[in-house]
């Protein structure tokens, strides 16, 4: 069973002891097939792997590069039929017997198209490498100000020492495990810069009839912080004398992204026929239009079987009406903030609505010189609101100080109306 391993670099010292790590911890690595697109310049290291048959290896230019999603798309080009299709960053570490591991994960997911996926346990590379222990799940993080959902990893609830792959309701990107017709199935987008490019997966494979497992153990191993080695967007700046700037970028792809978010379809880059977009926002438990979540998605539950029917929890509409008064503000949360975050607790202090202001929508809240700050949140949930918290955050300062009060009908004027 050949594991075609999809691997996009740029400028990565970390590239070559990836692969020196998979294929020294692989059972059987003469499985295995490497696509990879390997972009860099004329001082940073040749790949050694020139005569493998294993290995097809795309070089590029780092000038020519149009990021990690273009790369992505190219490496799939690659692929030549092989049964089963590995998606990596260039900064990992493997577990011994890793493909193993992870064939057996398919195996007891009991699907036709499983996908195998969650945020690598942390890593720091250098001669006493530190390897984290605990495997991770992918949970909800915030919807941006143009409406893309982005995500970040969180334990994975109730193990418990359970050895089965658990539901997920999101992908990683640097870690994908699934059969090898995934990669007719949802063919990389090269349009695609960075940032949405998880959810966009998430939704095409899922309605493409694929599932989602998290595995309970660690298979794999990331590095997130970036911070030892150049990236696209340090490099692809404004004024370069080549190639399209990095933000001009991101900002076609994130209104392509957006836009598909609220308006989906199907064919090339767009939804399956397997299963529906909404089908997609029952399961994840995300609401694009009206960018909403349910709780068991903020709290990181594990998501429903979509095979089964369900029947929608009951939603108890409420609008929160939540005052601030200006005065009592610090000047740096009126006019110095990169978001508002807006959430609503339930009687067990669980958040069951999160909404975040960008910049420029406090800015339109603060355009009416009022003493007081009022906004209305339409809250659905099952759960009632009981509390509310306001939390400004600074990109010079993180997070100021958080405000919060309770929901009531009361003369504090943050009520929930009959």
């Amino acid at each position: 069973m050949r594991i075609f391993v999809s691997i996009a670099a740029y400028r990565d010292p970390e590239l070559i002891p990836t692969v020196l790590s998979c294929l020294a911890t692989a059972r059987y690595p003469e499985q295995c097939r490497f696509g990879i697109c390997w972009q860099h310049g004329p001082e940073e290291r040749v790949m050694p792997f020139g005569g493998d048959p294993r290995f097809r290896v795309l070089d590029v230019d780092w000038r020519q590069s149009h990021g990690a999603c273009w790369a992505r798309s190219e490496i799939m080009r690659l692929w030549e039929g092989e049964e089963y299709y590995l998606q990596l960053d260039s900064h990992h570490r493997f577990v011994q017997d890793w493909d193993i591991r992870l064939l057996h994960c398919v195996e007891a997911a009991n699907s036709s198209r499983p996908i195998i996926t969650a945020y690598g346990a942390p890593y720091t590379p250098g001669i006493l490498e530190y390897l984290a222990n605990e495997p991770l799940q992918i949970n909800f993080d915030r919807f941006t100000e143009d409406g893309i959902a982005i995500f970040r990893p969180g334990p994975i609830l109730g193990l418990c020492g359970l050895n089965l792959p658990v539901r997920a309701r999101f992908l990683s990107a640097h870690f994908l495990f699934t059969v090898g017709s995934f990669v007719e199935d949802v063919s990389y987008d090269p349009e695609l810069y960075f940032l949405g490019e998880e959810i966009t997966l998430a939704v095409r494979a899922f309605t493409s009839g694929y599932d989602f497992f998290h595995p309970s153990e660690v298979i794999v191993w990331h590095e997130y912080t970036r911070n030892y080695r150049r990236k696209h967007w340090d490099d692809h700046v404004q004024g370069a004398p080549f190639g399209v700037a990095w933000h001009i970028r991101d900002a076609m792809s994130r209104t392509k992204i957006a836009r598909f978010l609220t308006q989906p379809h199907i064919g090339p880059f767009g939804c399956g026929t397997a299963r529906s977009f909404h089908d997609y926002e029952v399961y994840a438990g995300l609401d694009f239009q009206s960018r909403q979540v349910q709780a068991s998605a903020l709290w990181g539950e594990e998501p429903p079987k979509p095979i089964e029917p369900r029947t929608p929890a009951k939603s108890l509409p409420s609008r929160v009406q939540i005052v601030l008064d200006r005065a009592k503000l610090p000047l740096e949360a009126l006019y110095g903030c990169q978001f508002w975050y807006f959430g609503v607790y339930d009687e067990d202090n669980k958040e069951i609505f999160r909404r975040d202001l960008s910049a420029e929508d406090v800015g339109v809240l603060l355009t009416k010189n009022w003493p007081d700050i009022s906004i209305e949140l339409d809250v659905a949930s099952d759960r009632i609101p009981v509390t509310w918290v306001v939390w400004p955050f600074s990109s010079a300062s993180g997070w100021l100080d958080r405000l919060q009060g309770t929901v009531s009908r009361g003369e504090d004027r943050c009520f929930v109306p009959s």
